[in-house]
């Protein structure tokens, strides 16, 4: 619409349109400080761990070795205590590999002071592969070298400290192997030092043991229930 306007103009202004209300700013309570400590390279050695040691017999030495594991006890008597490997040792009175054990030792405490996930460890070591050939340790499990069967006691360790869980077999696959346990139970004294095992029985390529056994031209490991059937 248009607008005549007759008379001088003596003043102006102009006209803003109304603003809007300012939007109300949502105040987030600052997070809470964390008082849960995790391993970590800074976290200062005290002067008592827990400590346990696990007796290595290879066919490559006529001494054994002893591997200790250290562990700290973070945040201790509240729902967060963790237990975590803190340092590594192994002594031996063998001492043709005594330069390469003190560099794995203190390399394995390094990573273990680091925090984090160290199970890592358990992989790279038990896949080193001794050229001249691996053995069989006590209950059949098969070892390619005098540094994965550390590899393996660091795994068992962890396993028992709650940092690698173990797997479950289904209720099916204990079963088979219950089943299987008990057609051959008849035979496991002549198993020898084989594990209890059948004489005989095939290396398991997943659990390393000599566990697998046909039957039914199926092949079955009595060990982790892995199964091959033809």
């Amino acid at each position: 619409m248009t607008i005549k306007i007759d008379k001088k103009i003596a003043k102006y202004s102009v006209t803003k349109p109304a603003e809007p209300a300012e939007t109300a700013q949502l105040v987030v309570p600052a997070k809470a400080e964390s008082n849960v400590i995790q391993m970590h390279e800074k976290v200062e050695r005290p002067d008592t761990l827990l400590g346990s040691t696990y007796k290595l017999k290879t066919p490559l030495s006529e001494h054994s070795l002893y591997v200790t594991i250290n562990d700290m006890v973070l945040n201790p008597g509240t729902e967060h205590e963790l237990r975590r490997p803190f340092e590594i040792f192994i002594n031996s009175k063998n001492m043709d590999h005594f330069q390469w054990i003190v560099a794995l030792t203190r390399i394995v405490s390094a990573v273990f002071r680091k925090g984090g996930d160290v199970t890592f460890l358990v992989e790279e070591l038990r896949s080193v592969f001794d050229p001249r050939g691996g053995y069989f340790k006590k209950g059949g499990k098969f070892m390619p070298s005098l540094v994965a069967e550390i590899g393996d006691v660091i795994e068992h360790h962890l396993r028992v400290i709650g940092l690698i869980k173990d797997e479950a077999l289904s209720e099916g696959q204990q079963q088979l192997i219950d089943e299987k346990r008990a057609q051959f139970e008849a035979i496991r004294a002549n198993a020898g030092n084989n594990g209890g095992f059948p004489e005989g029985s095939q290396l398991c390529g997943k659990c390393m043991t000599k566990a697998m056994i046909i039957m039914d031209n199926c092949l079955t490991c009595l060990n982790c229930g892995e199964s091959k059937c033809g």
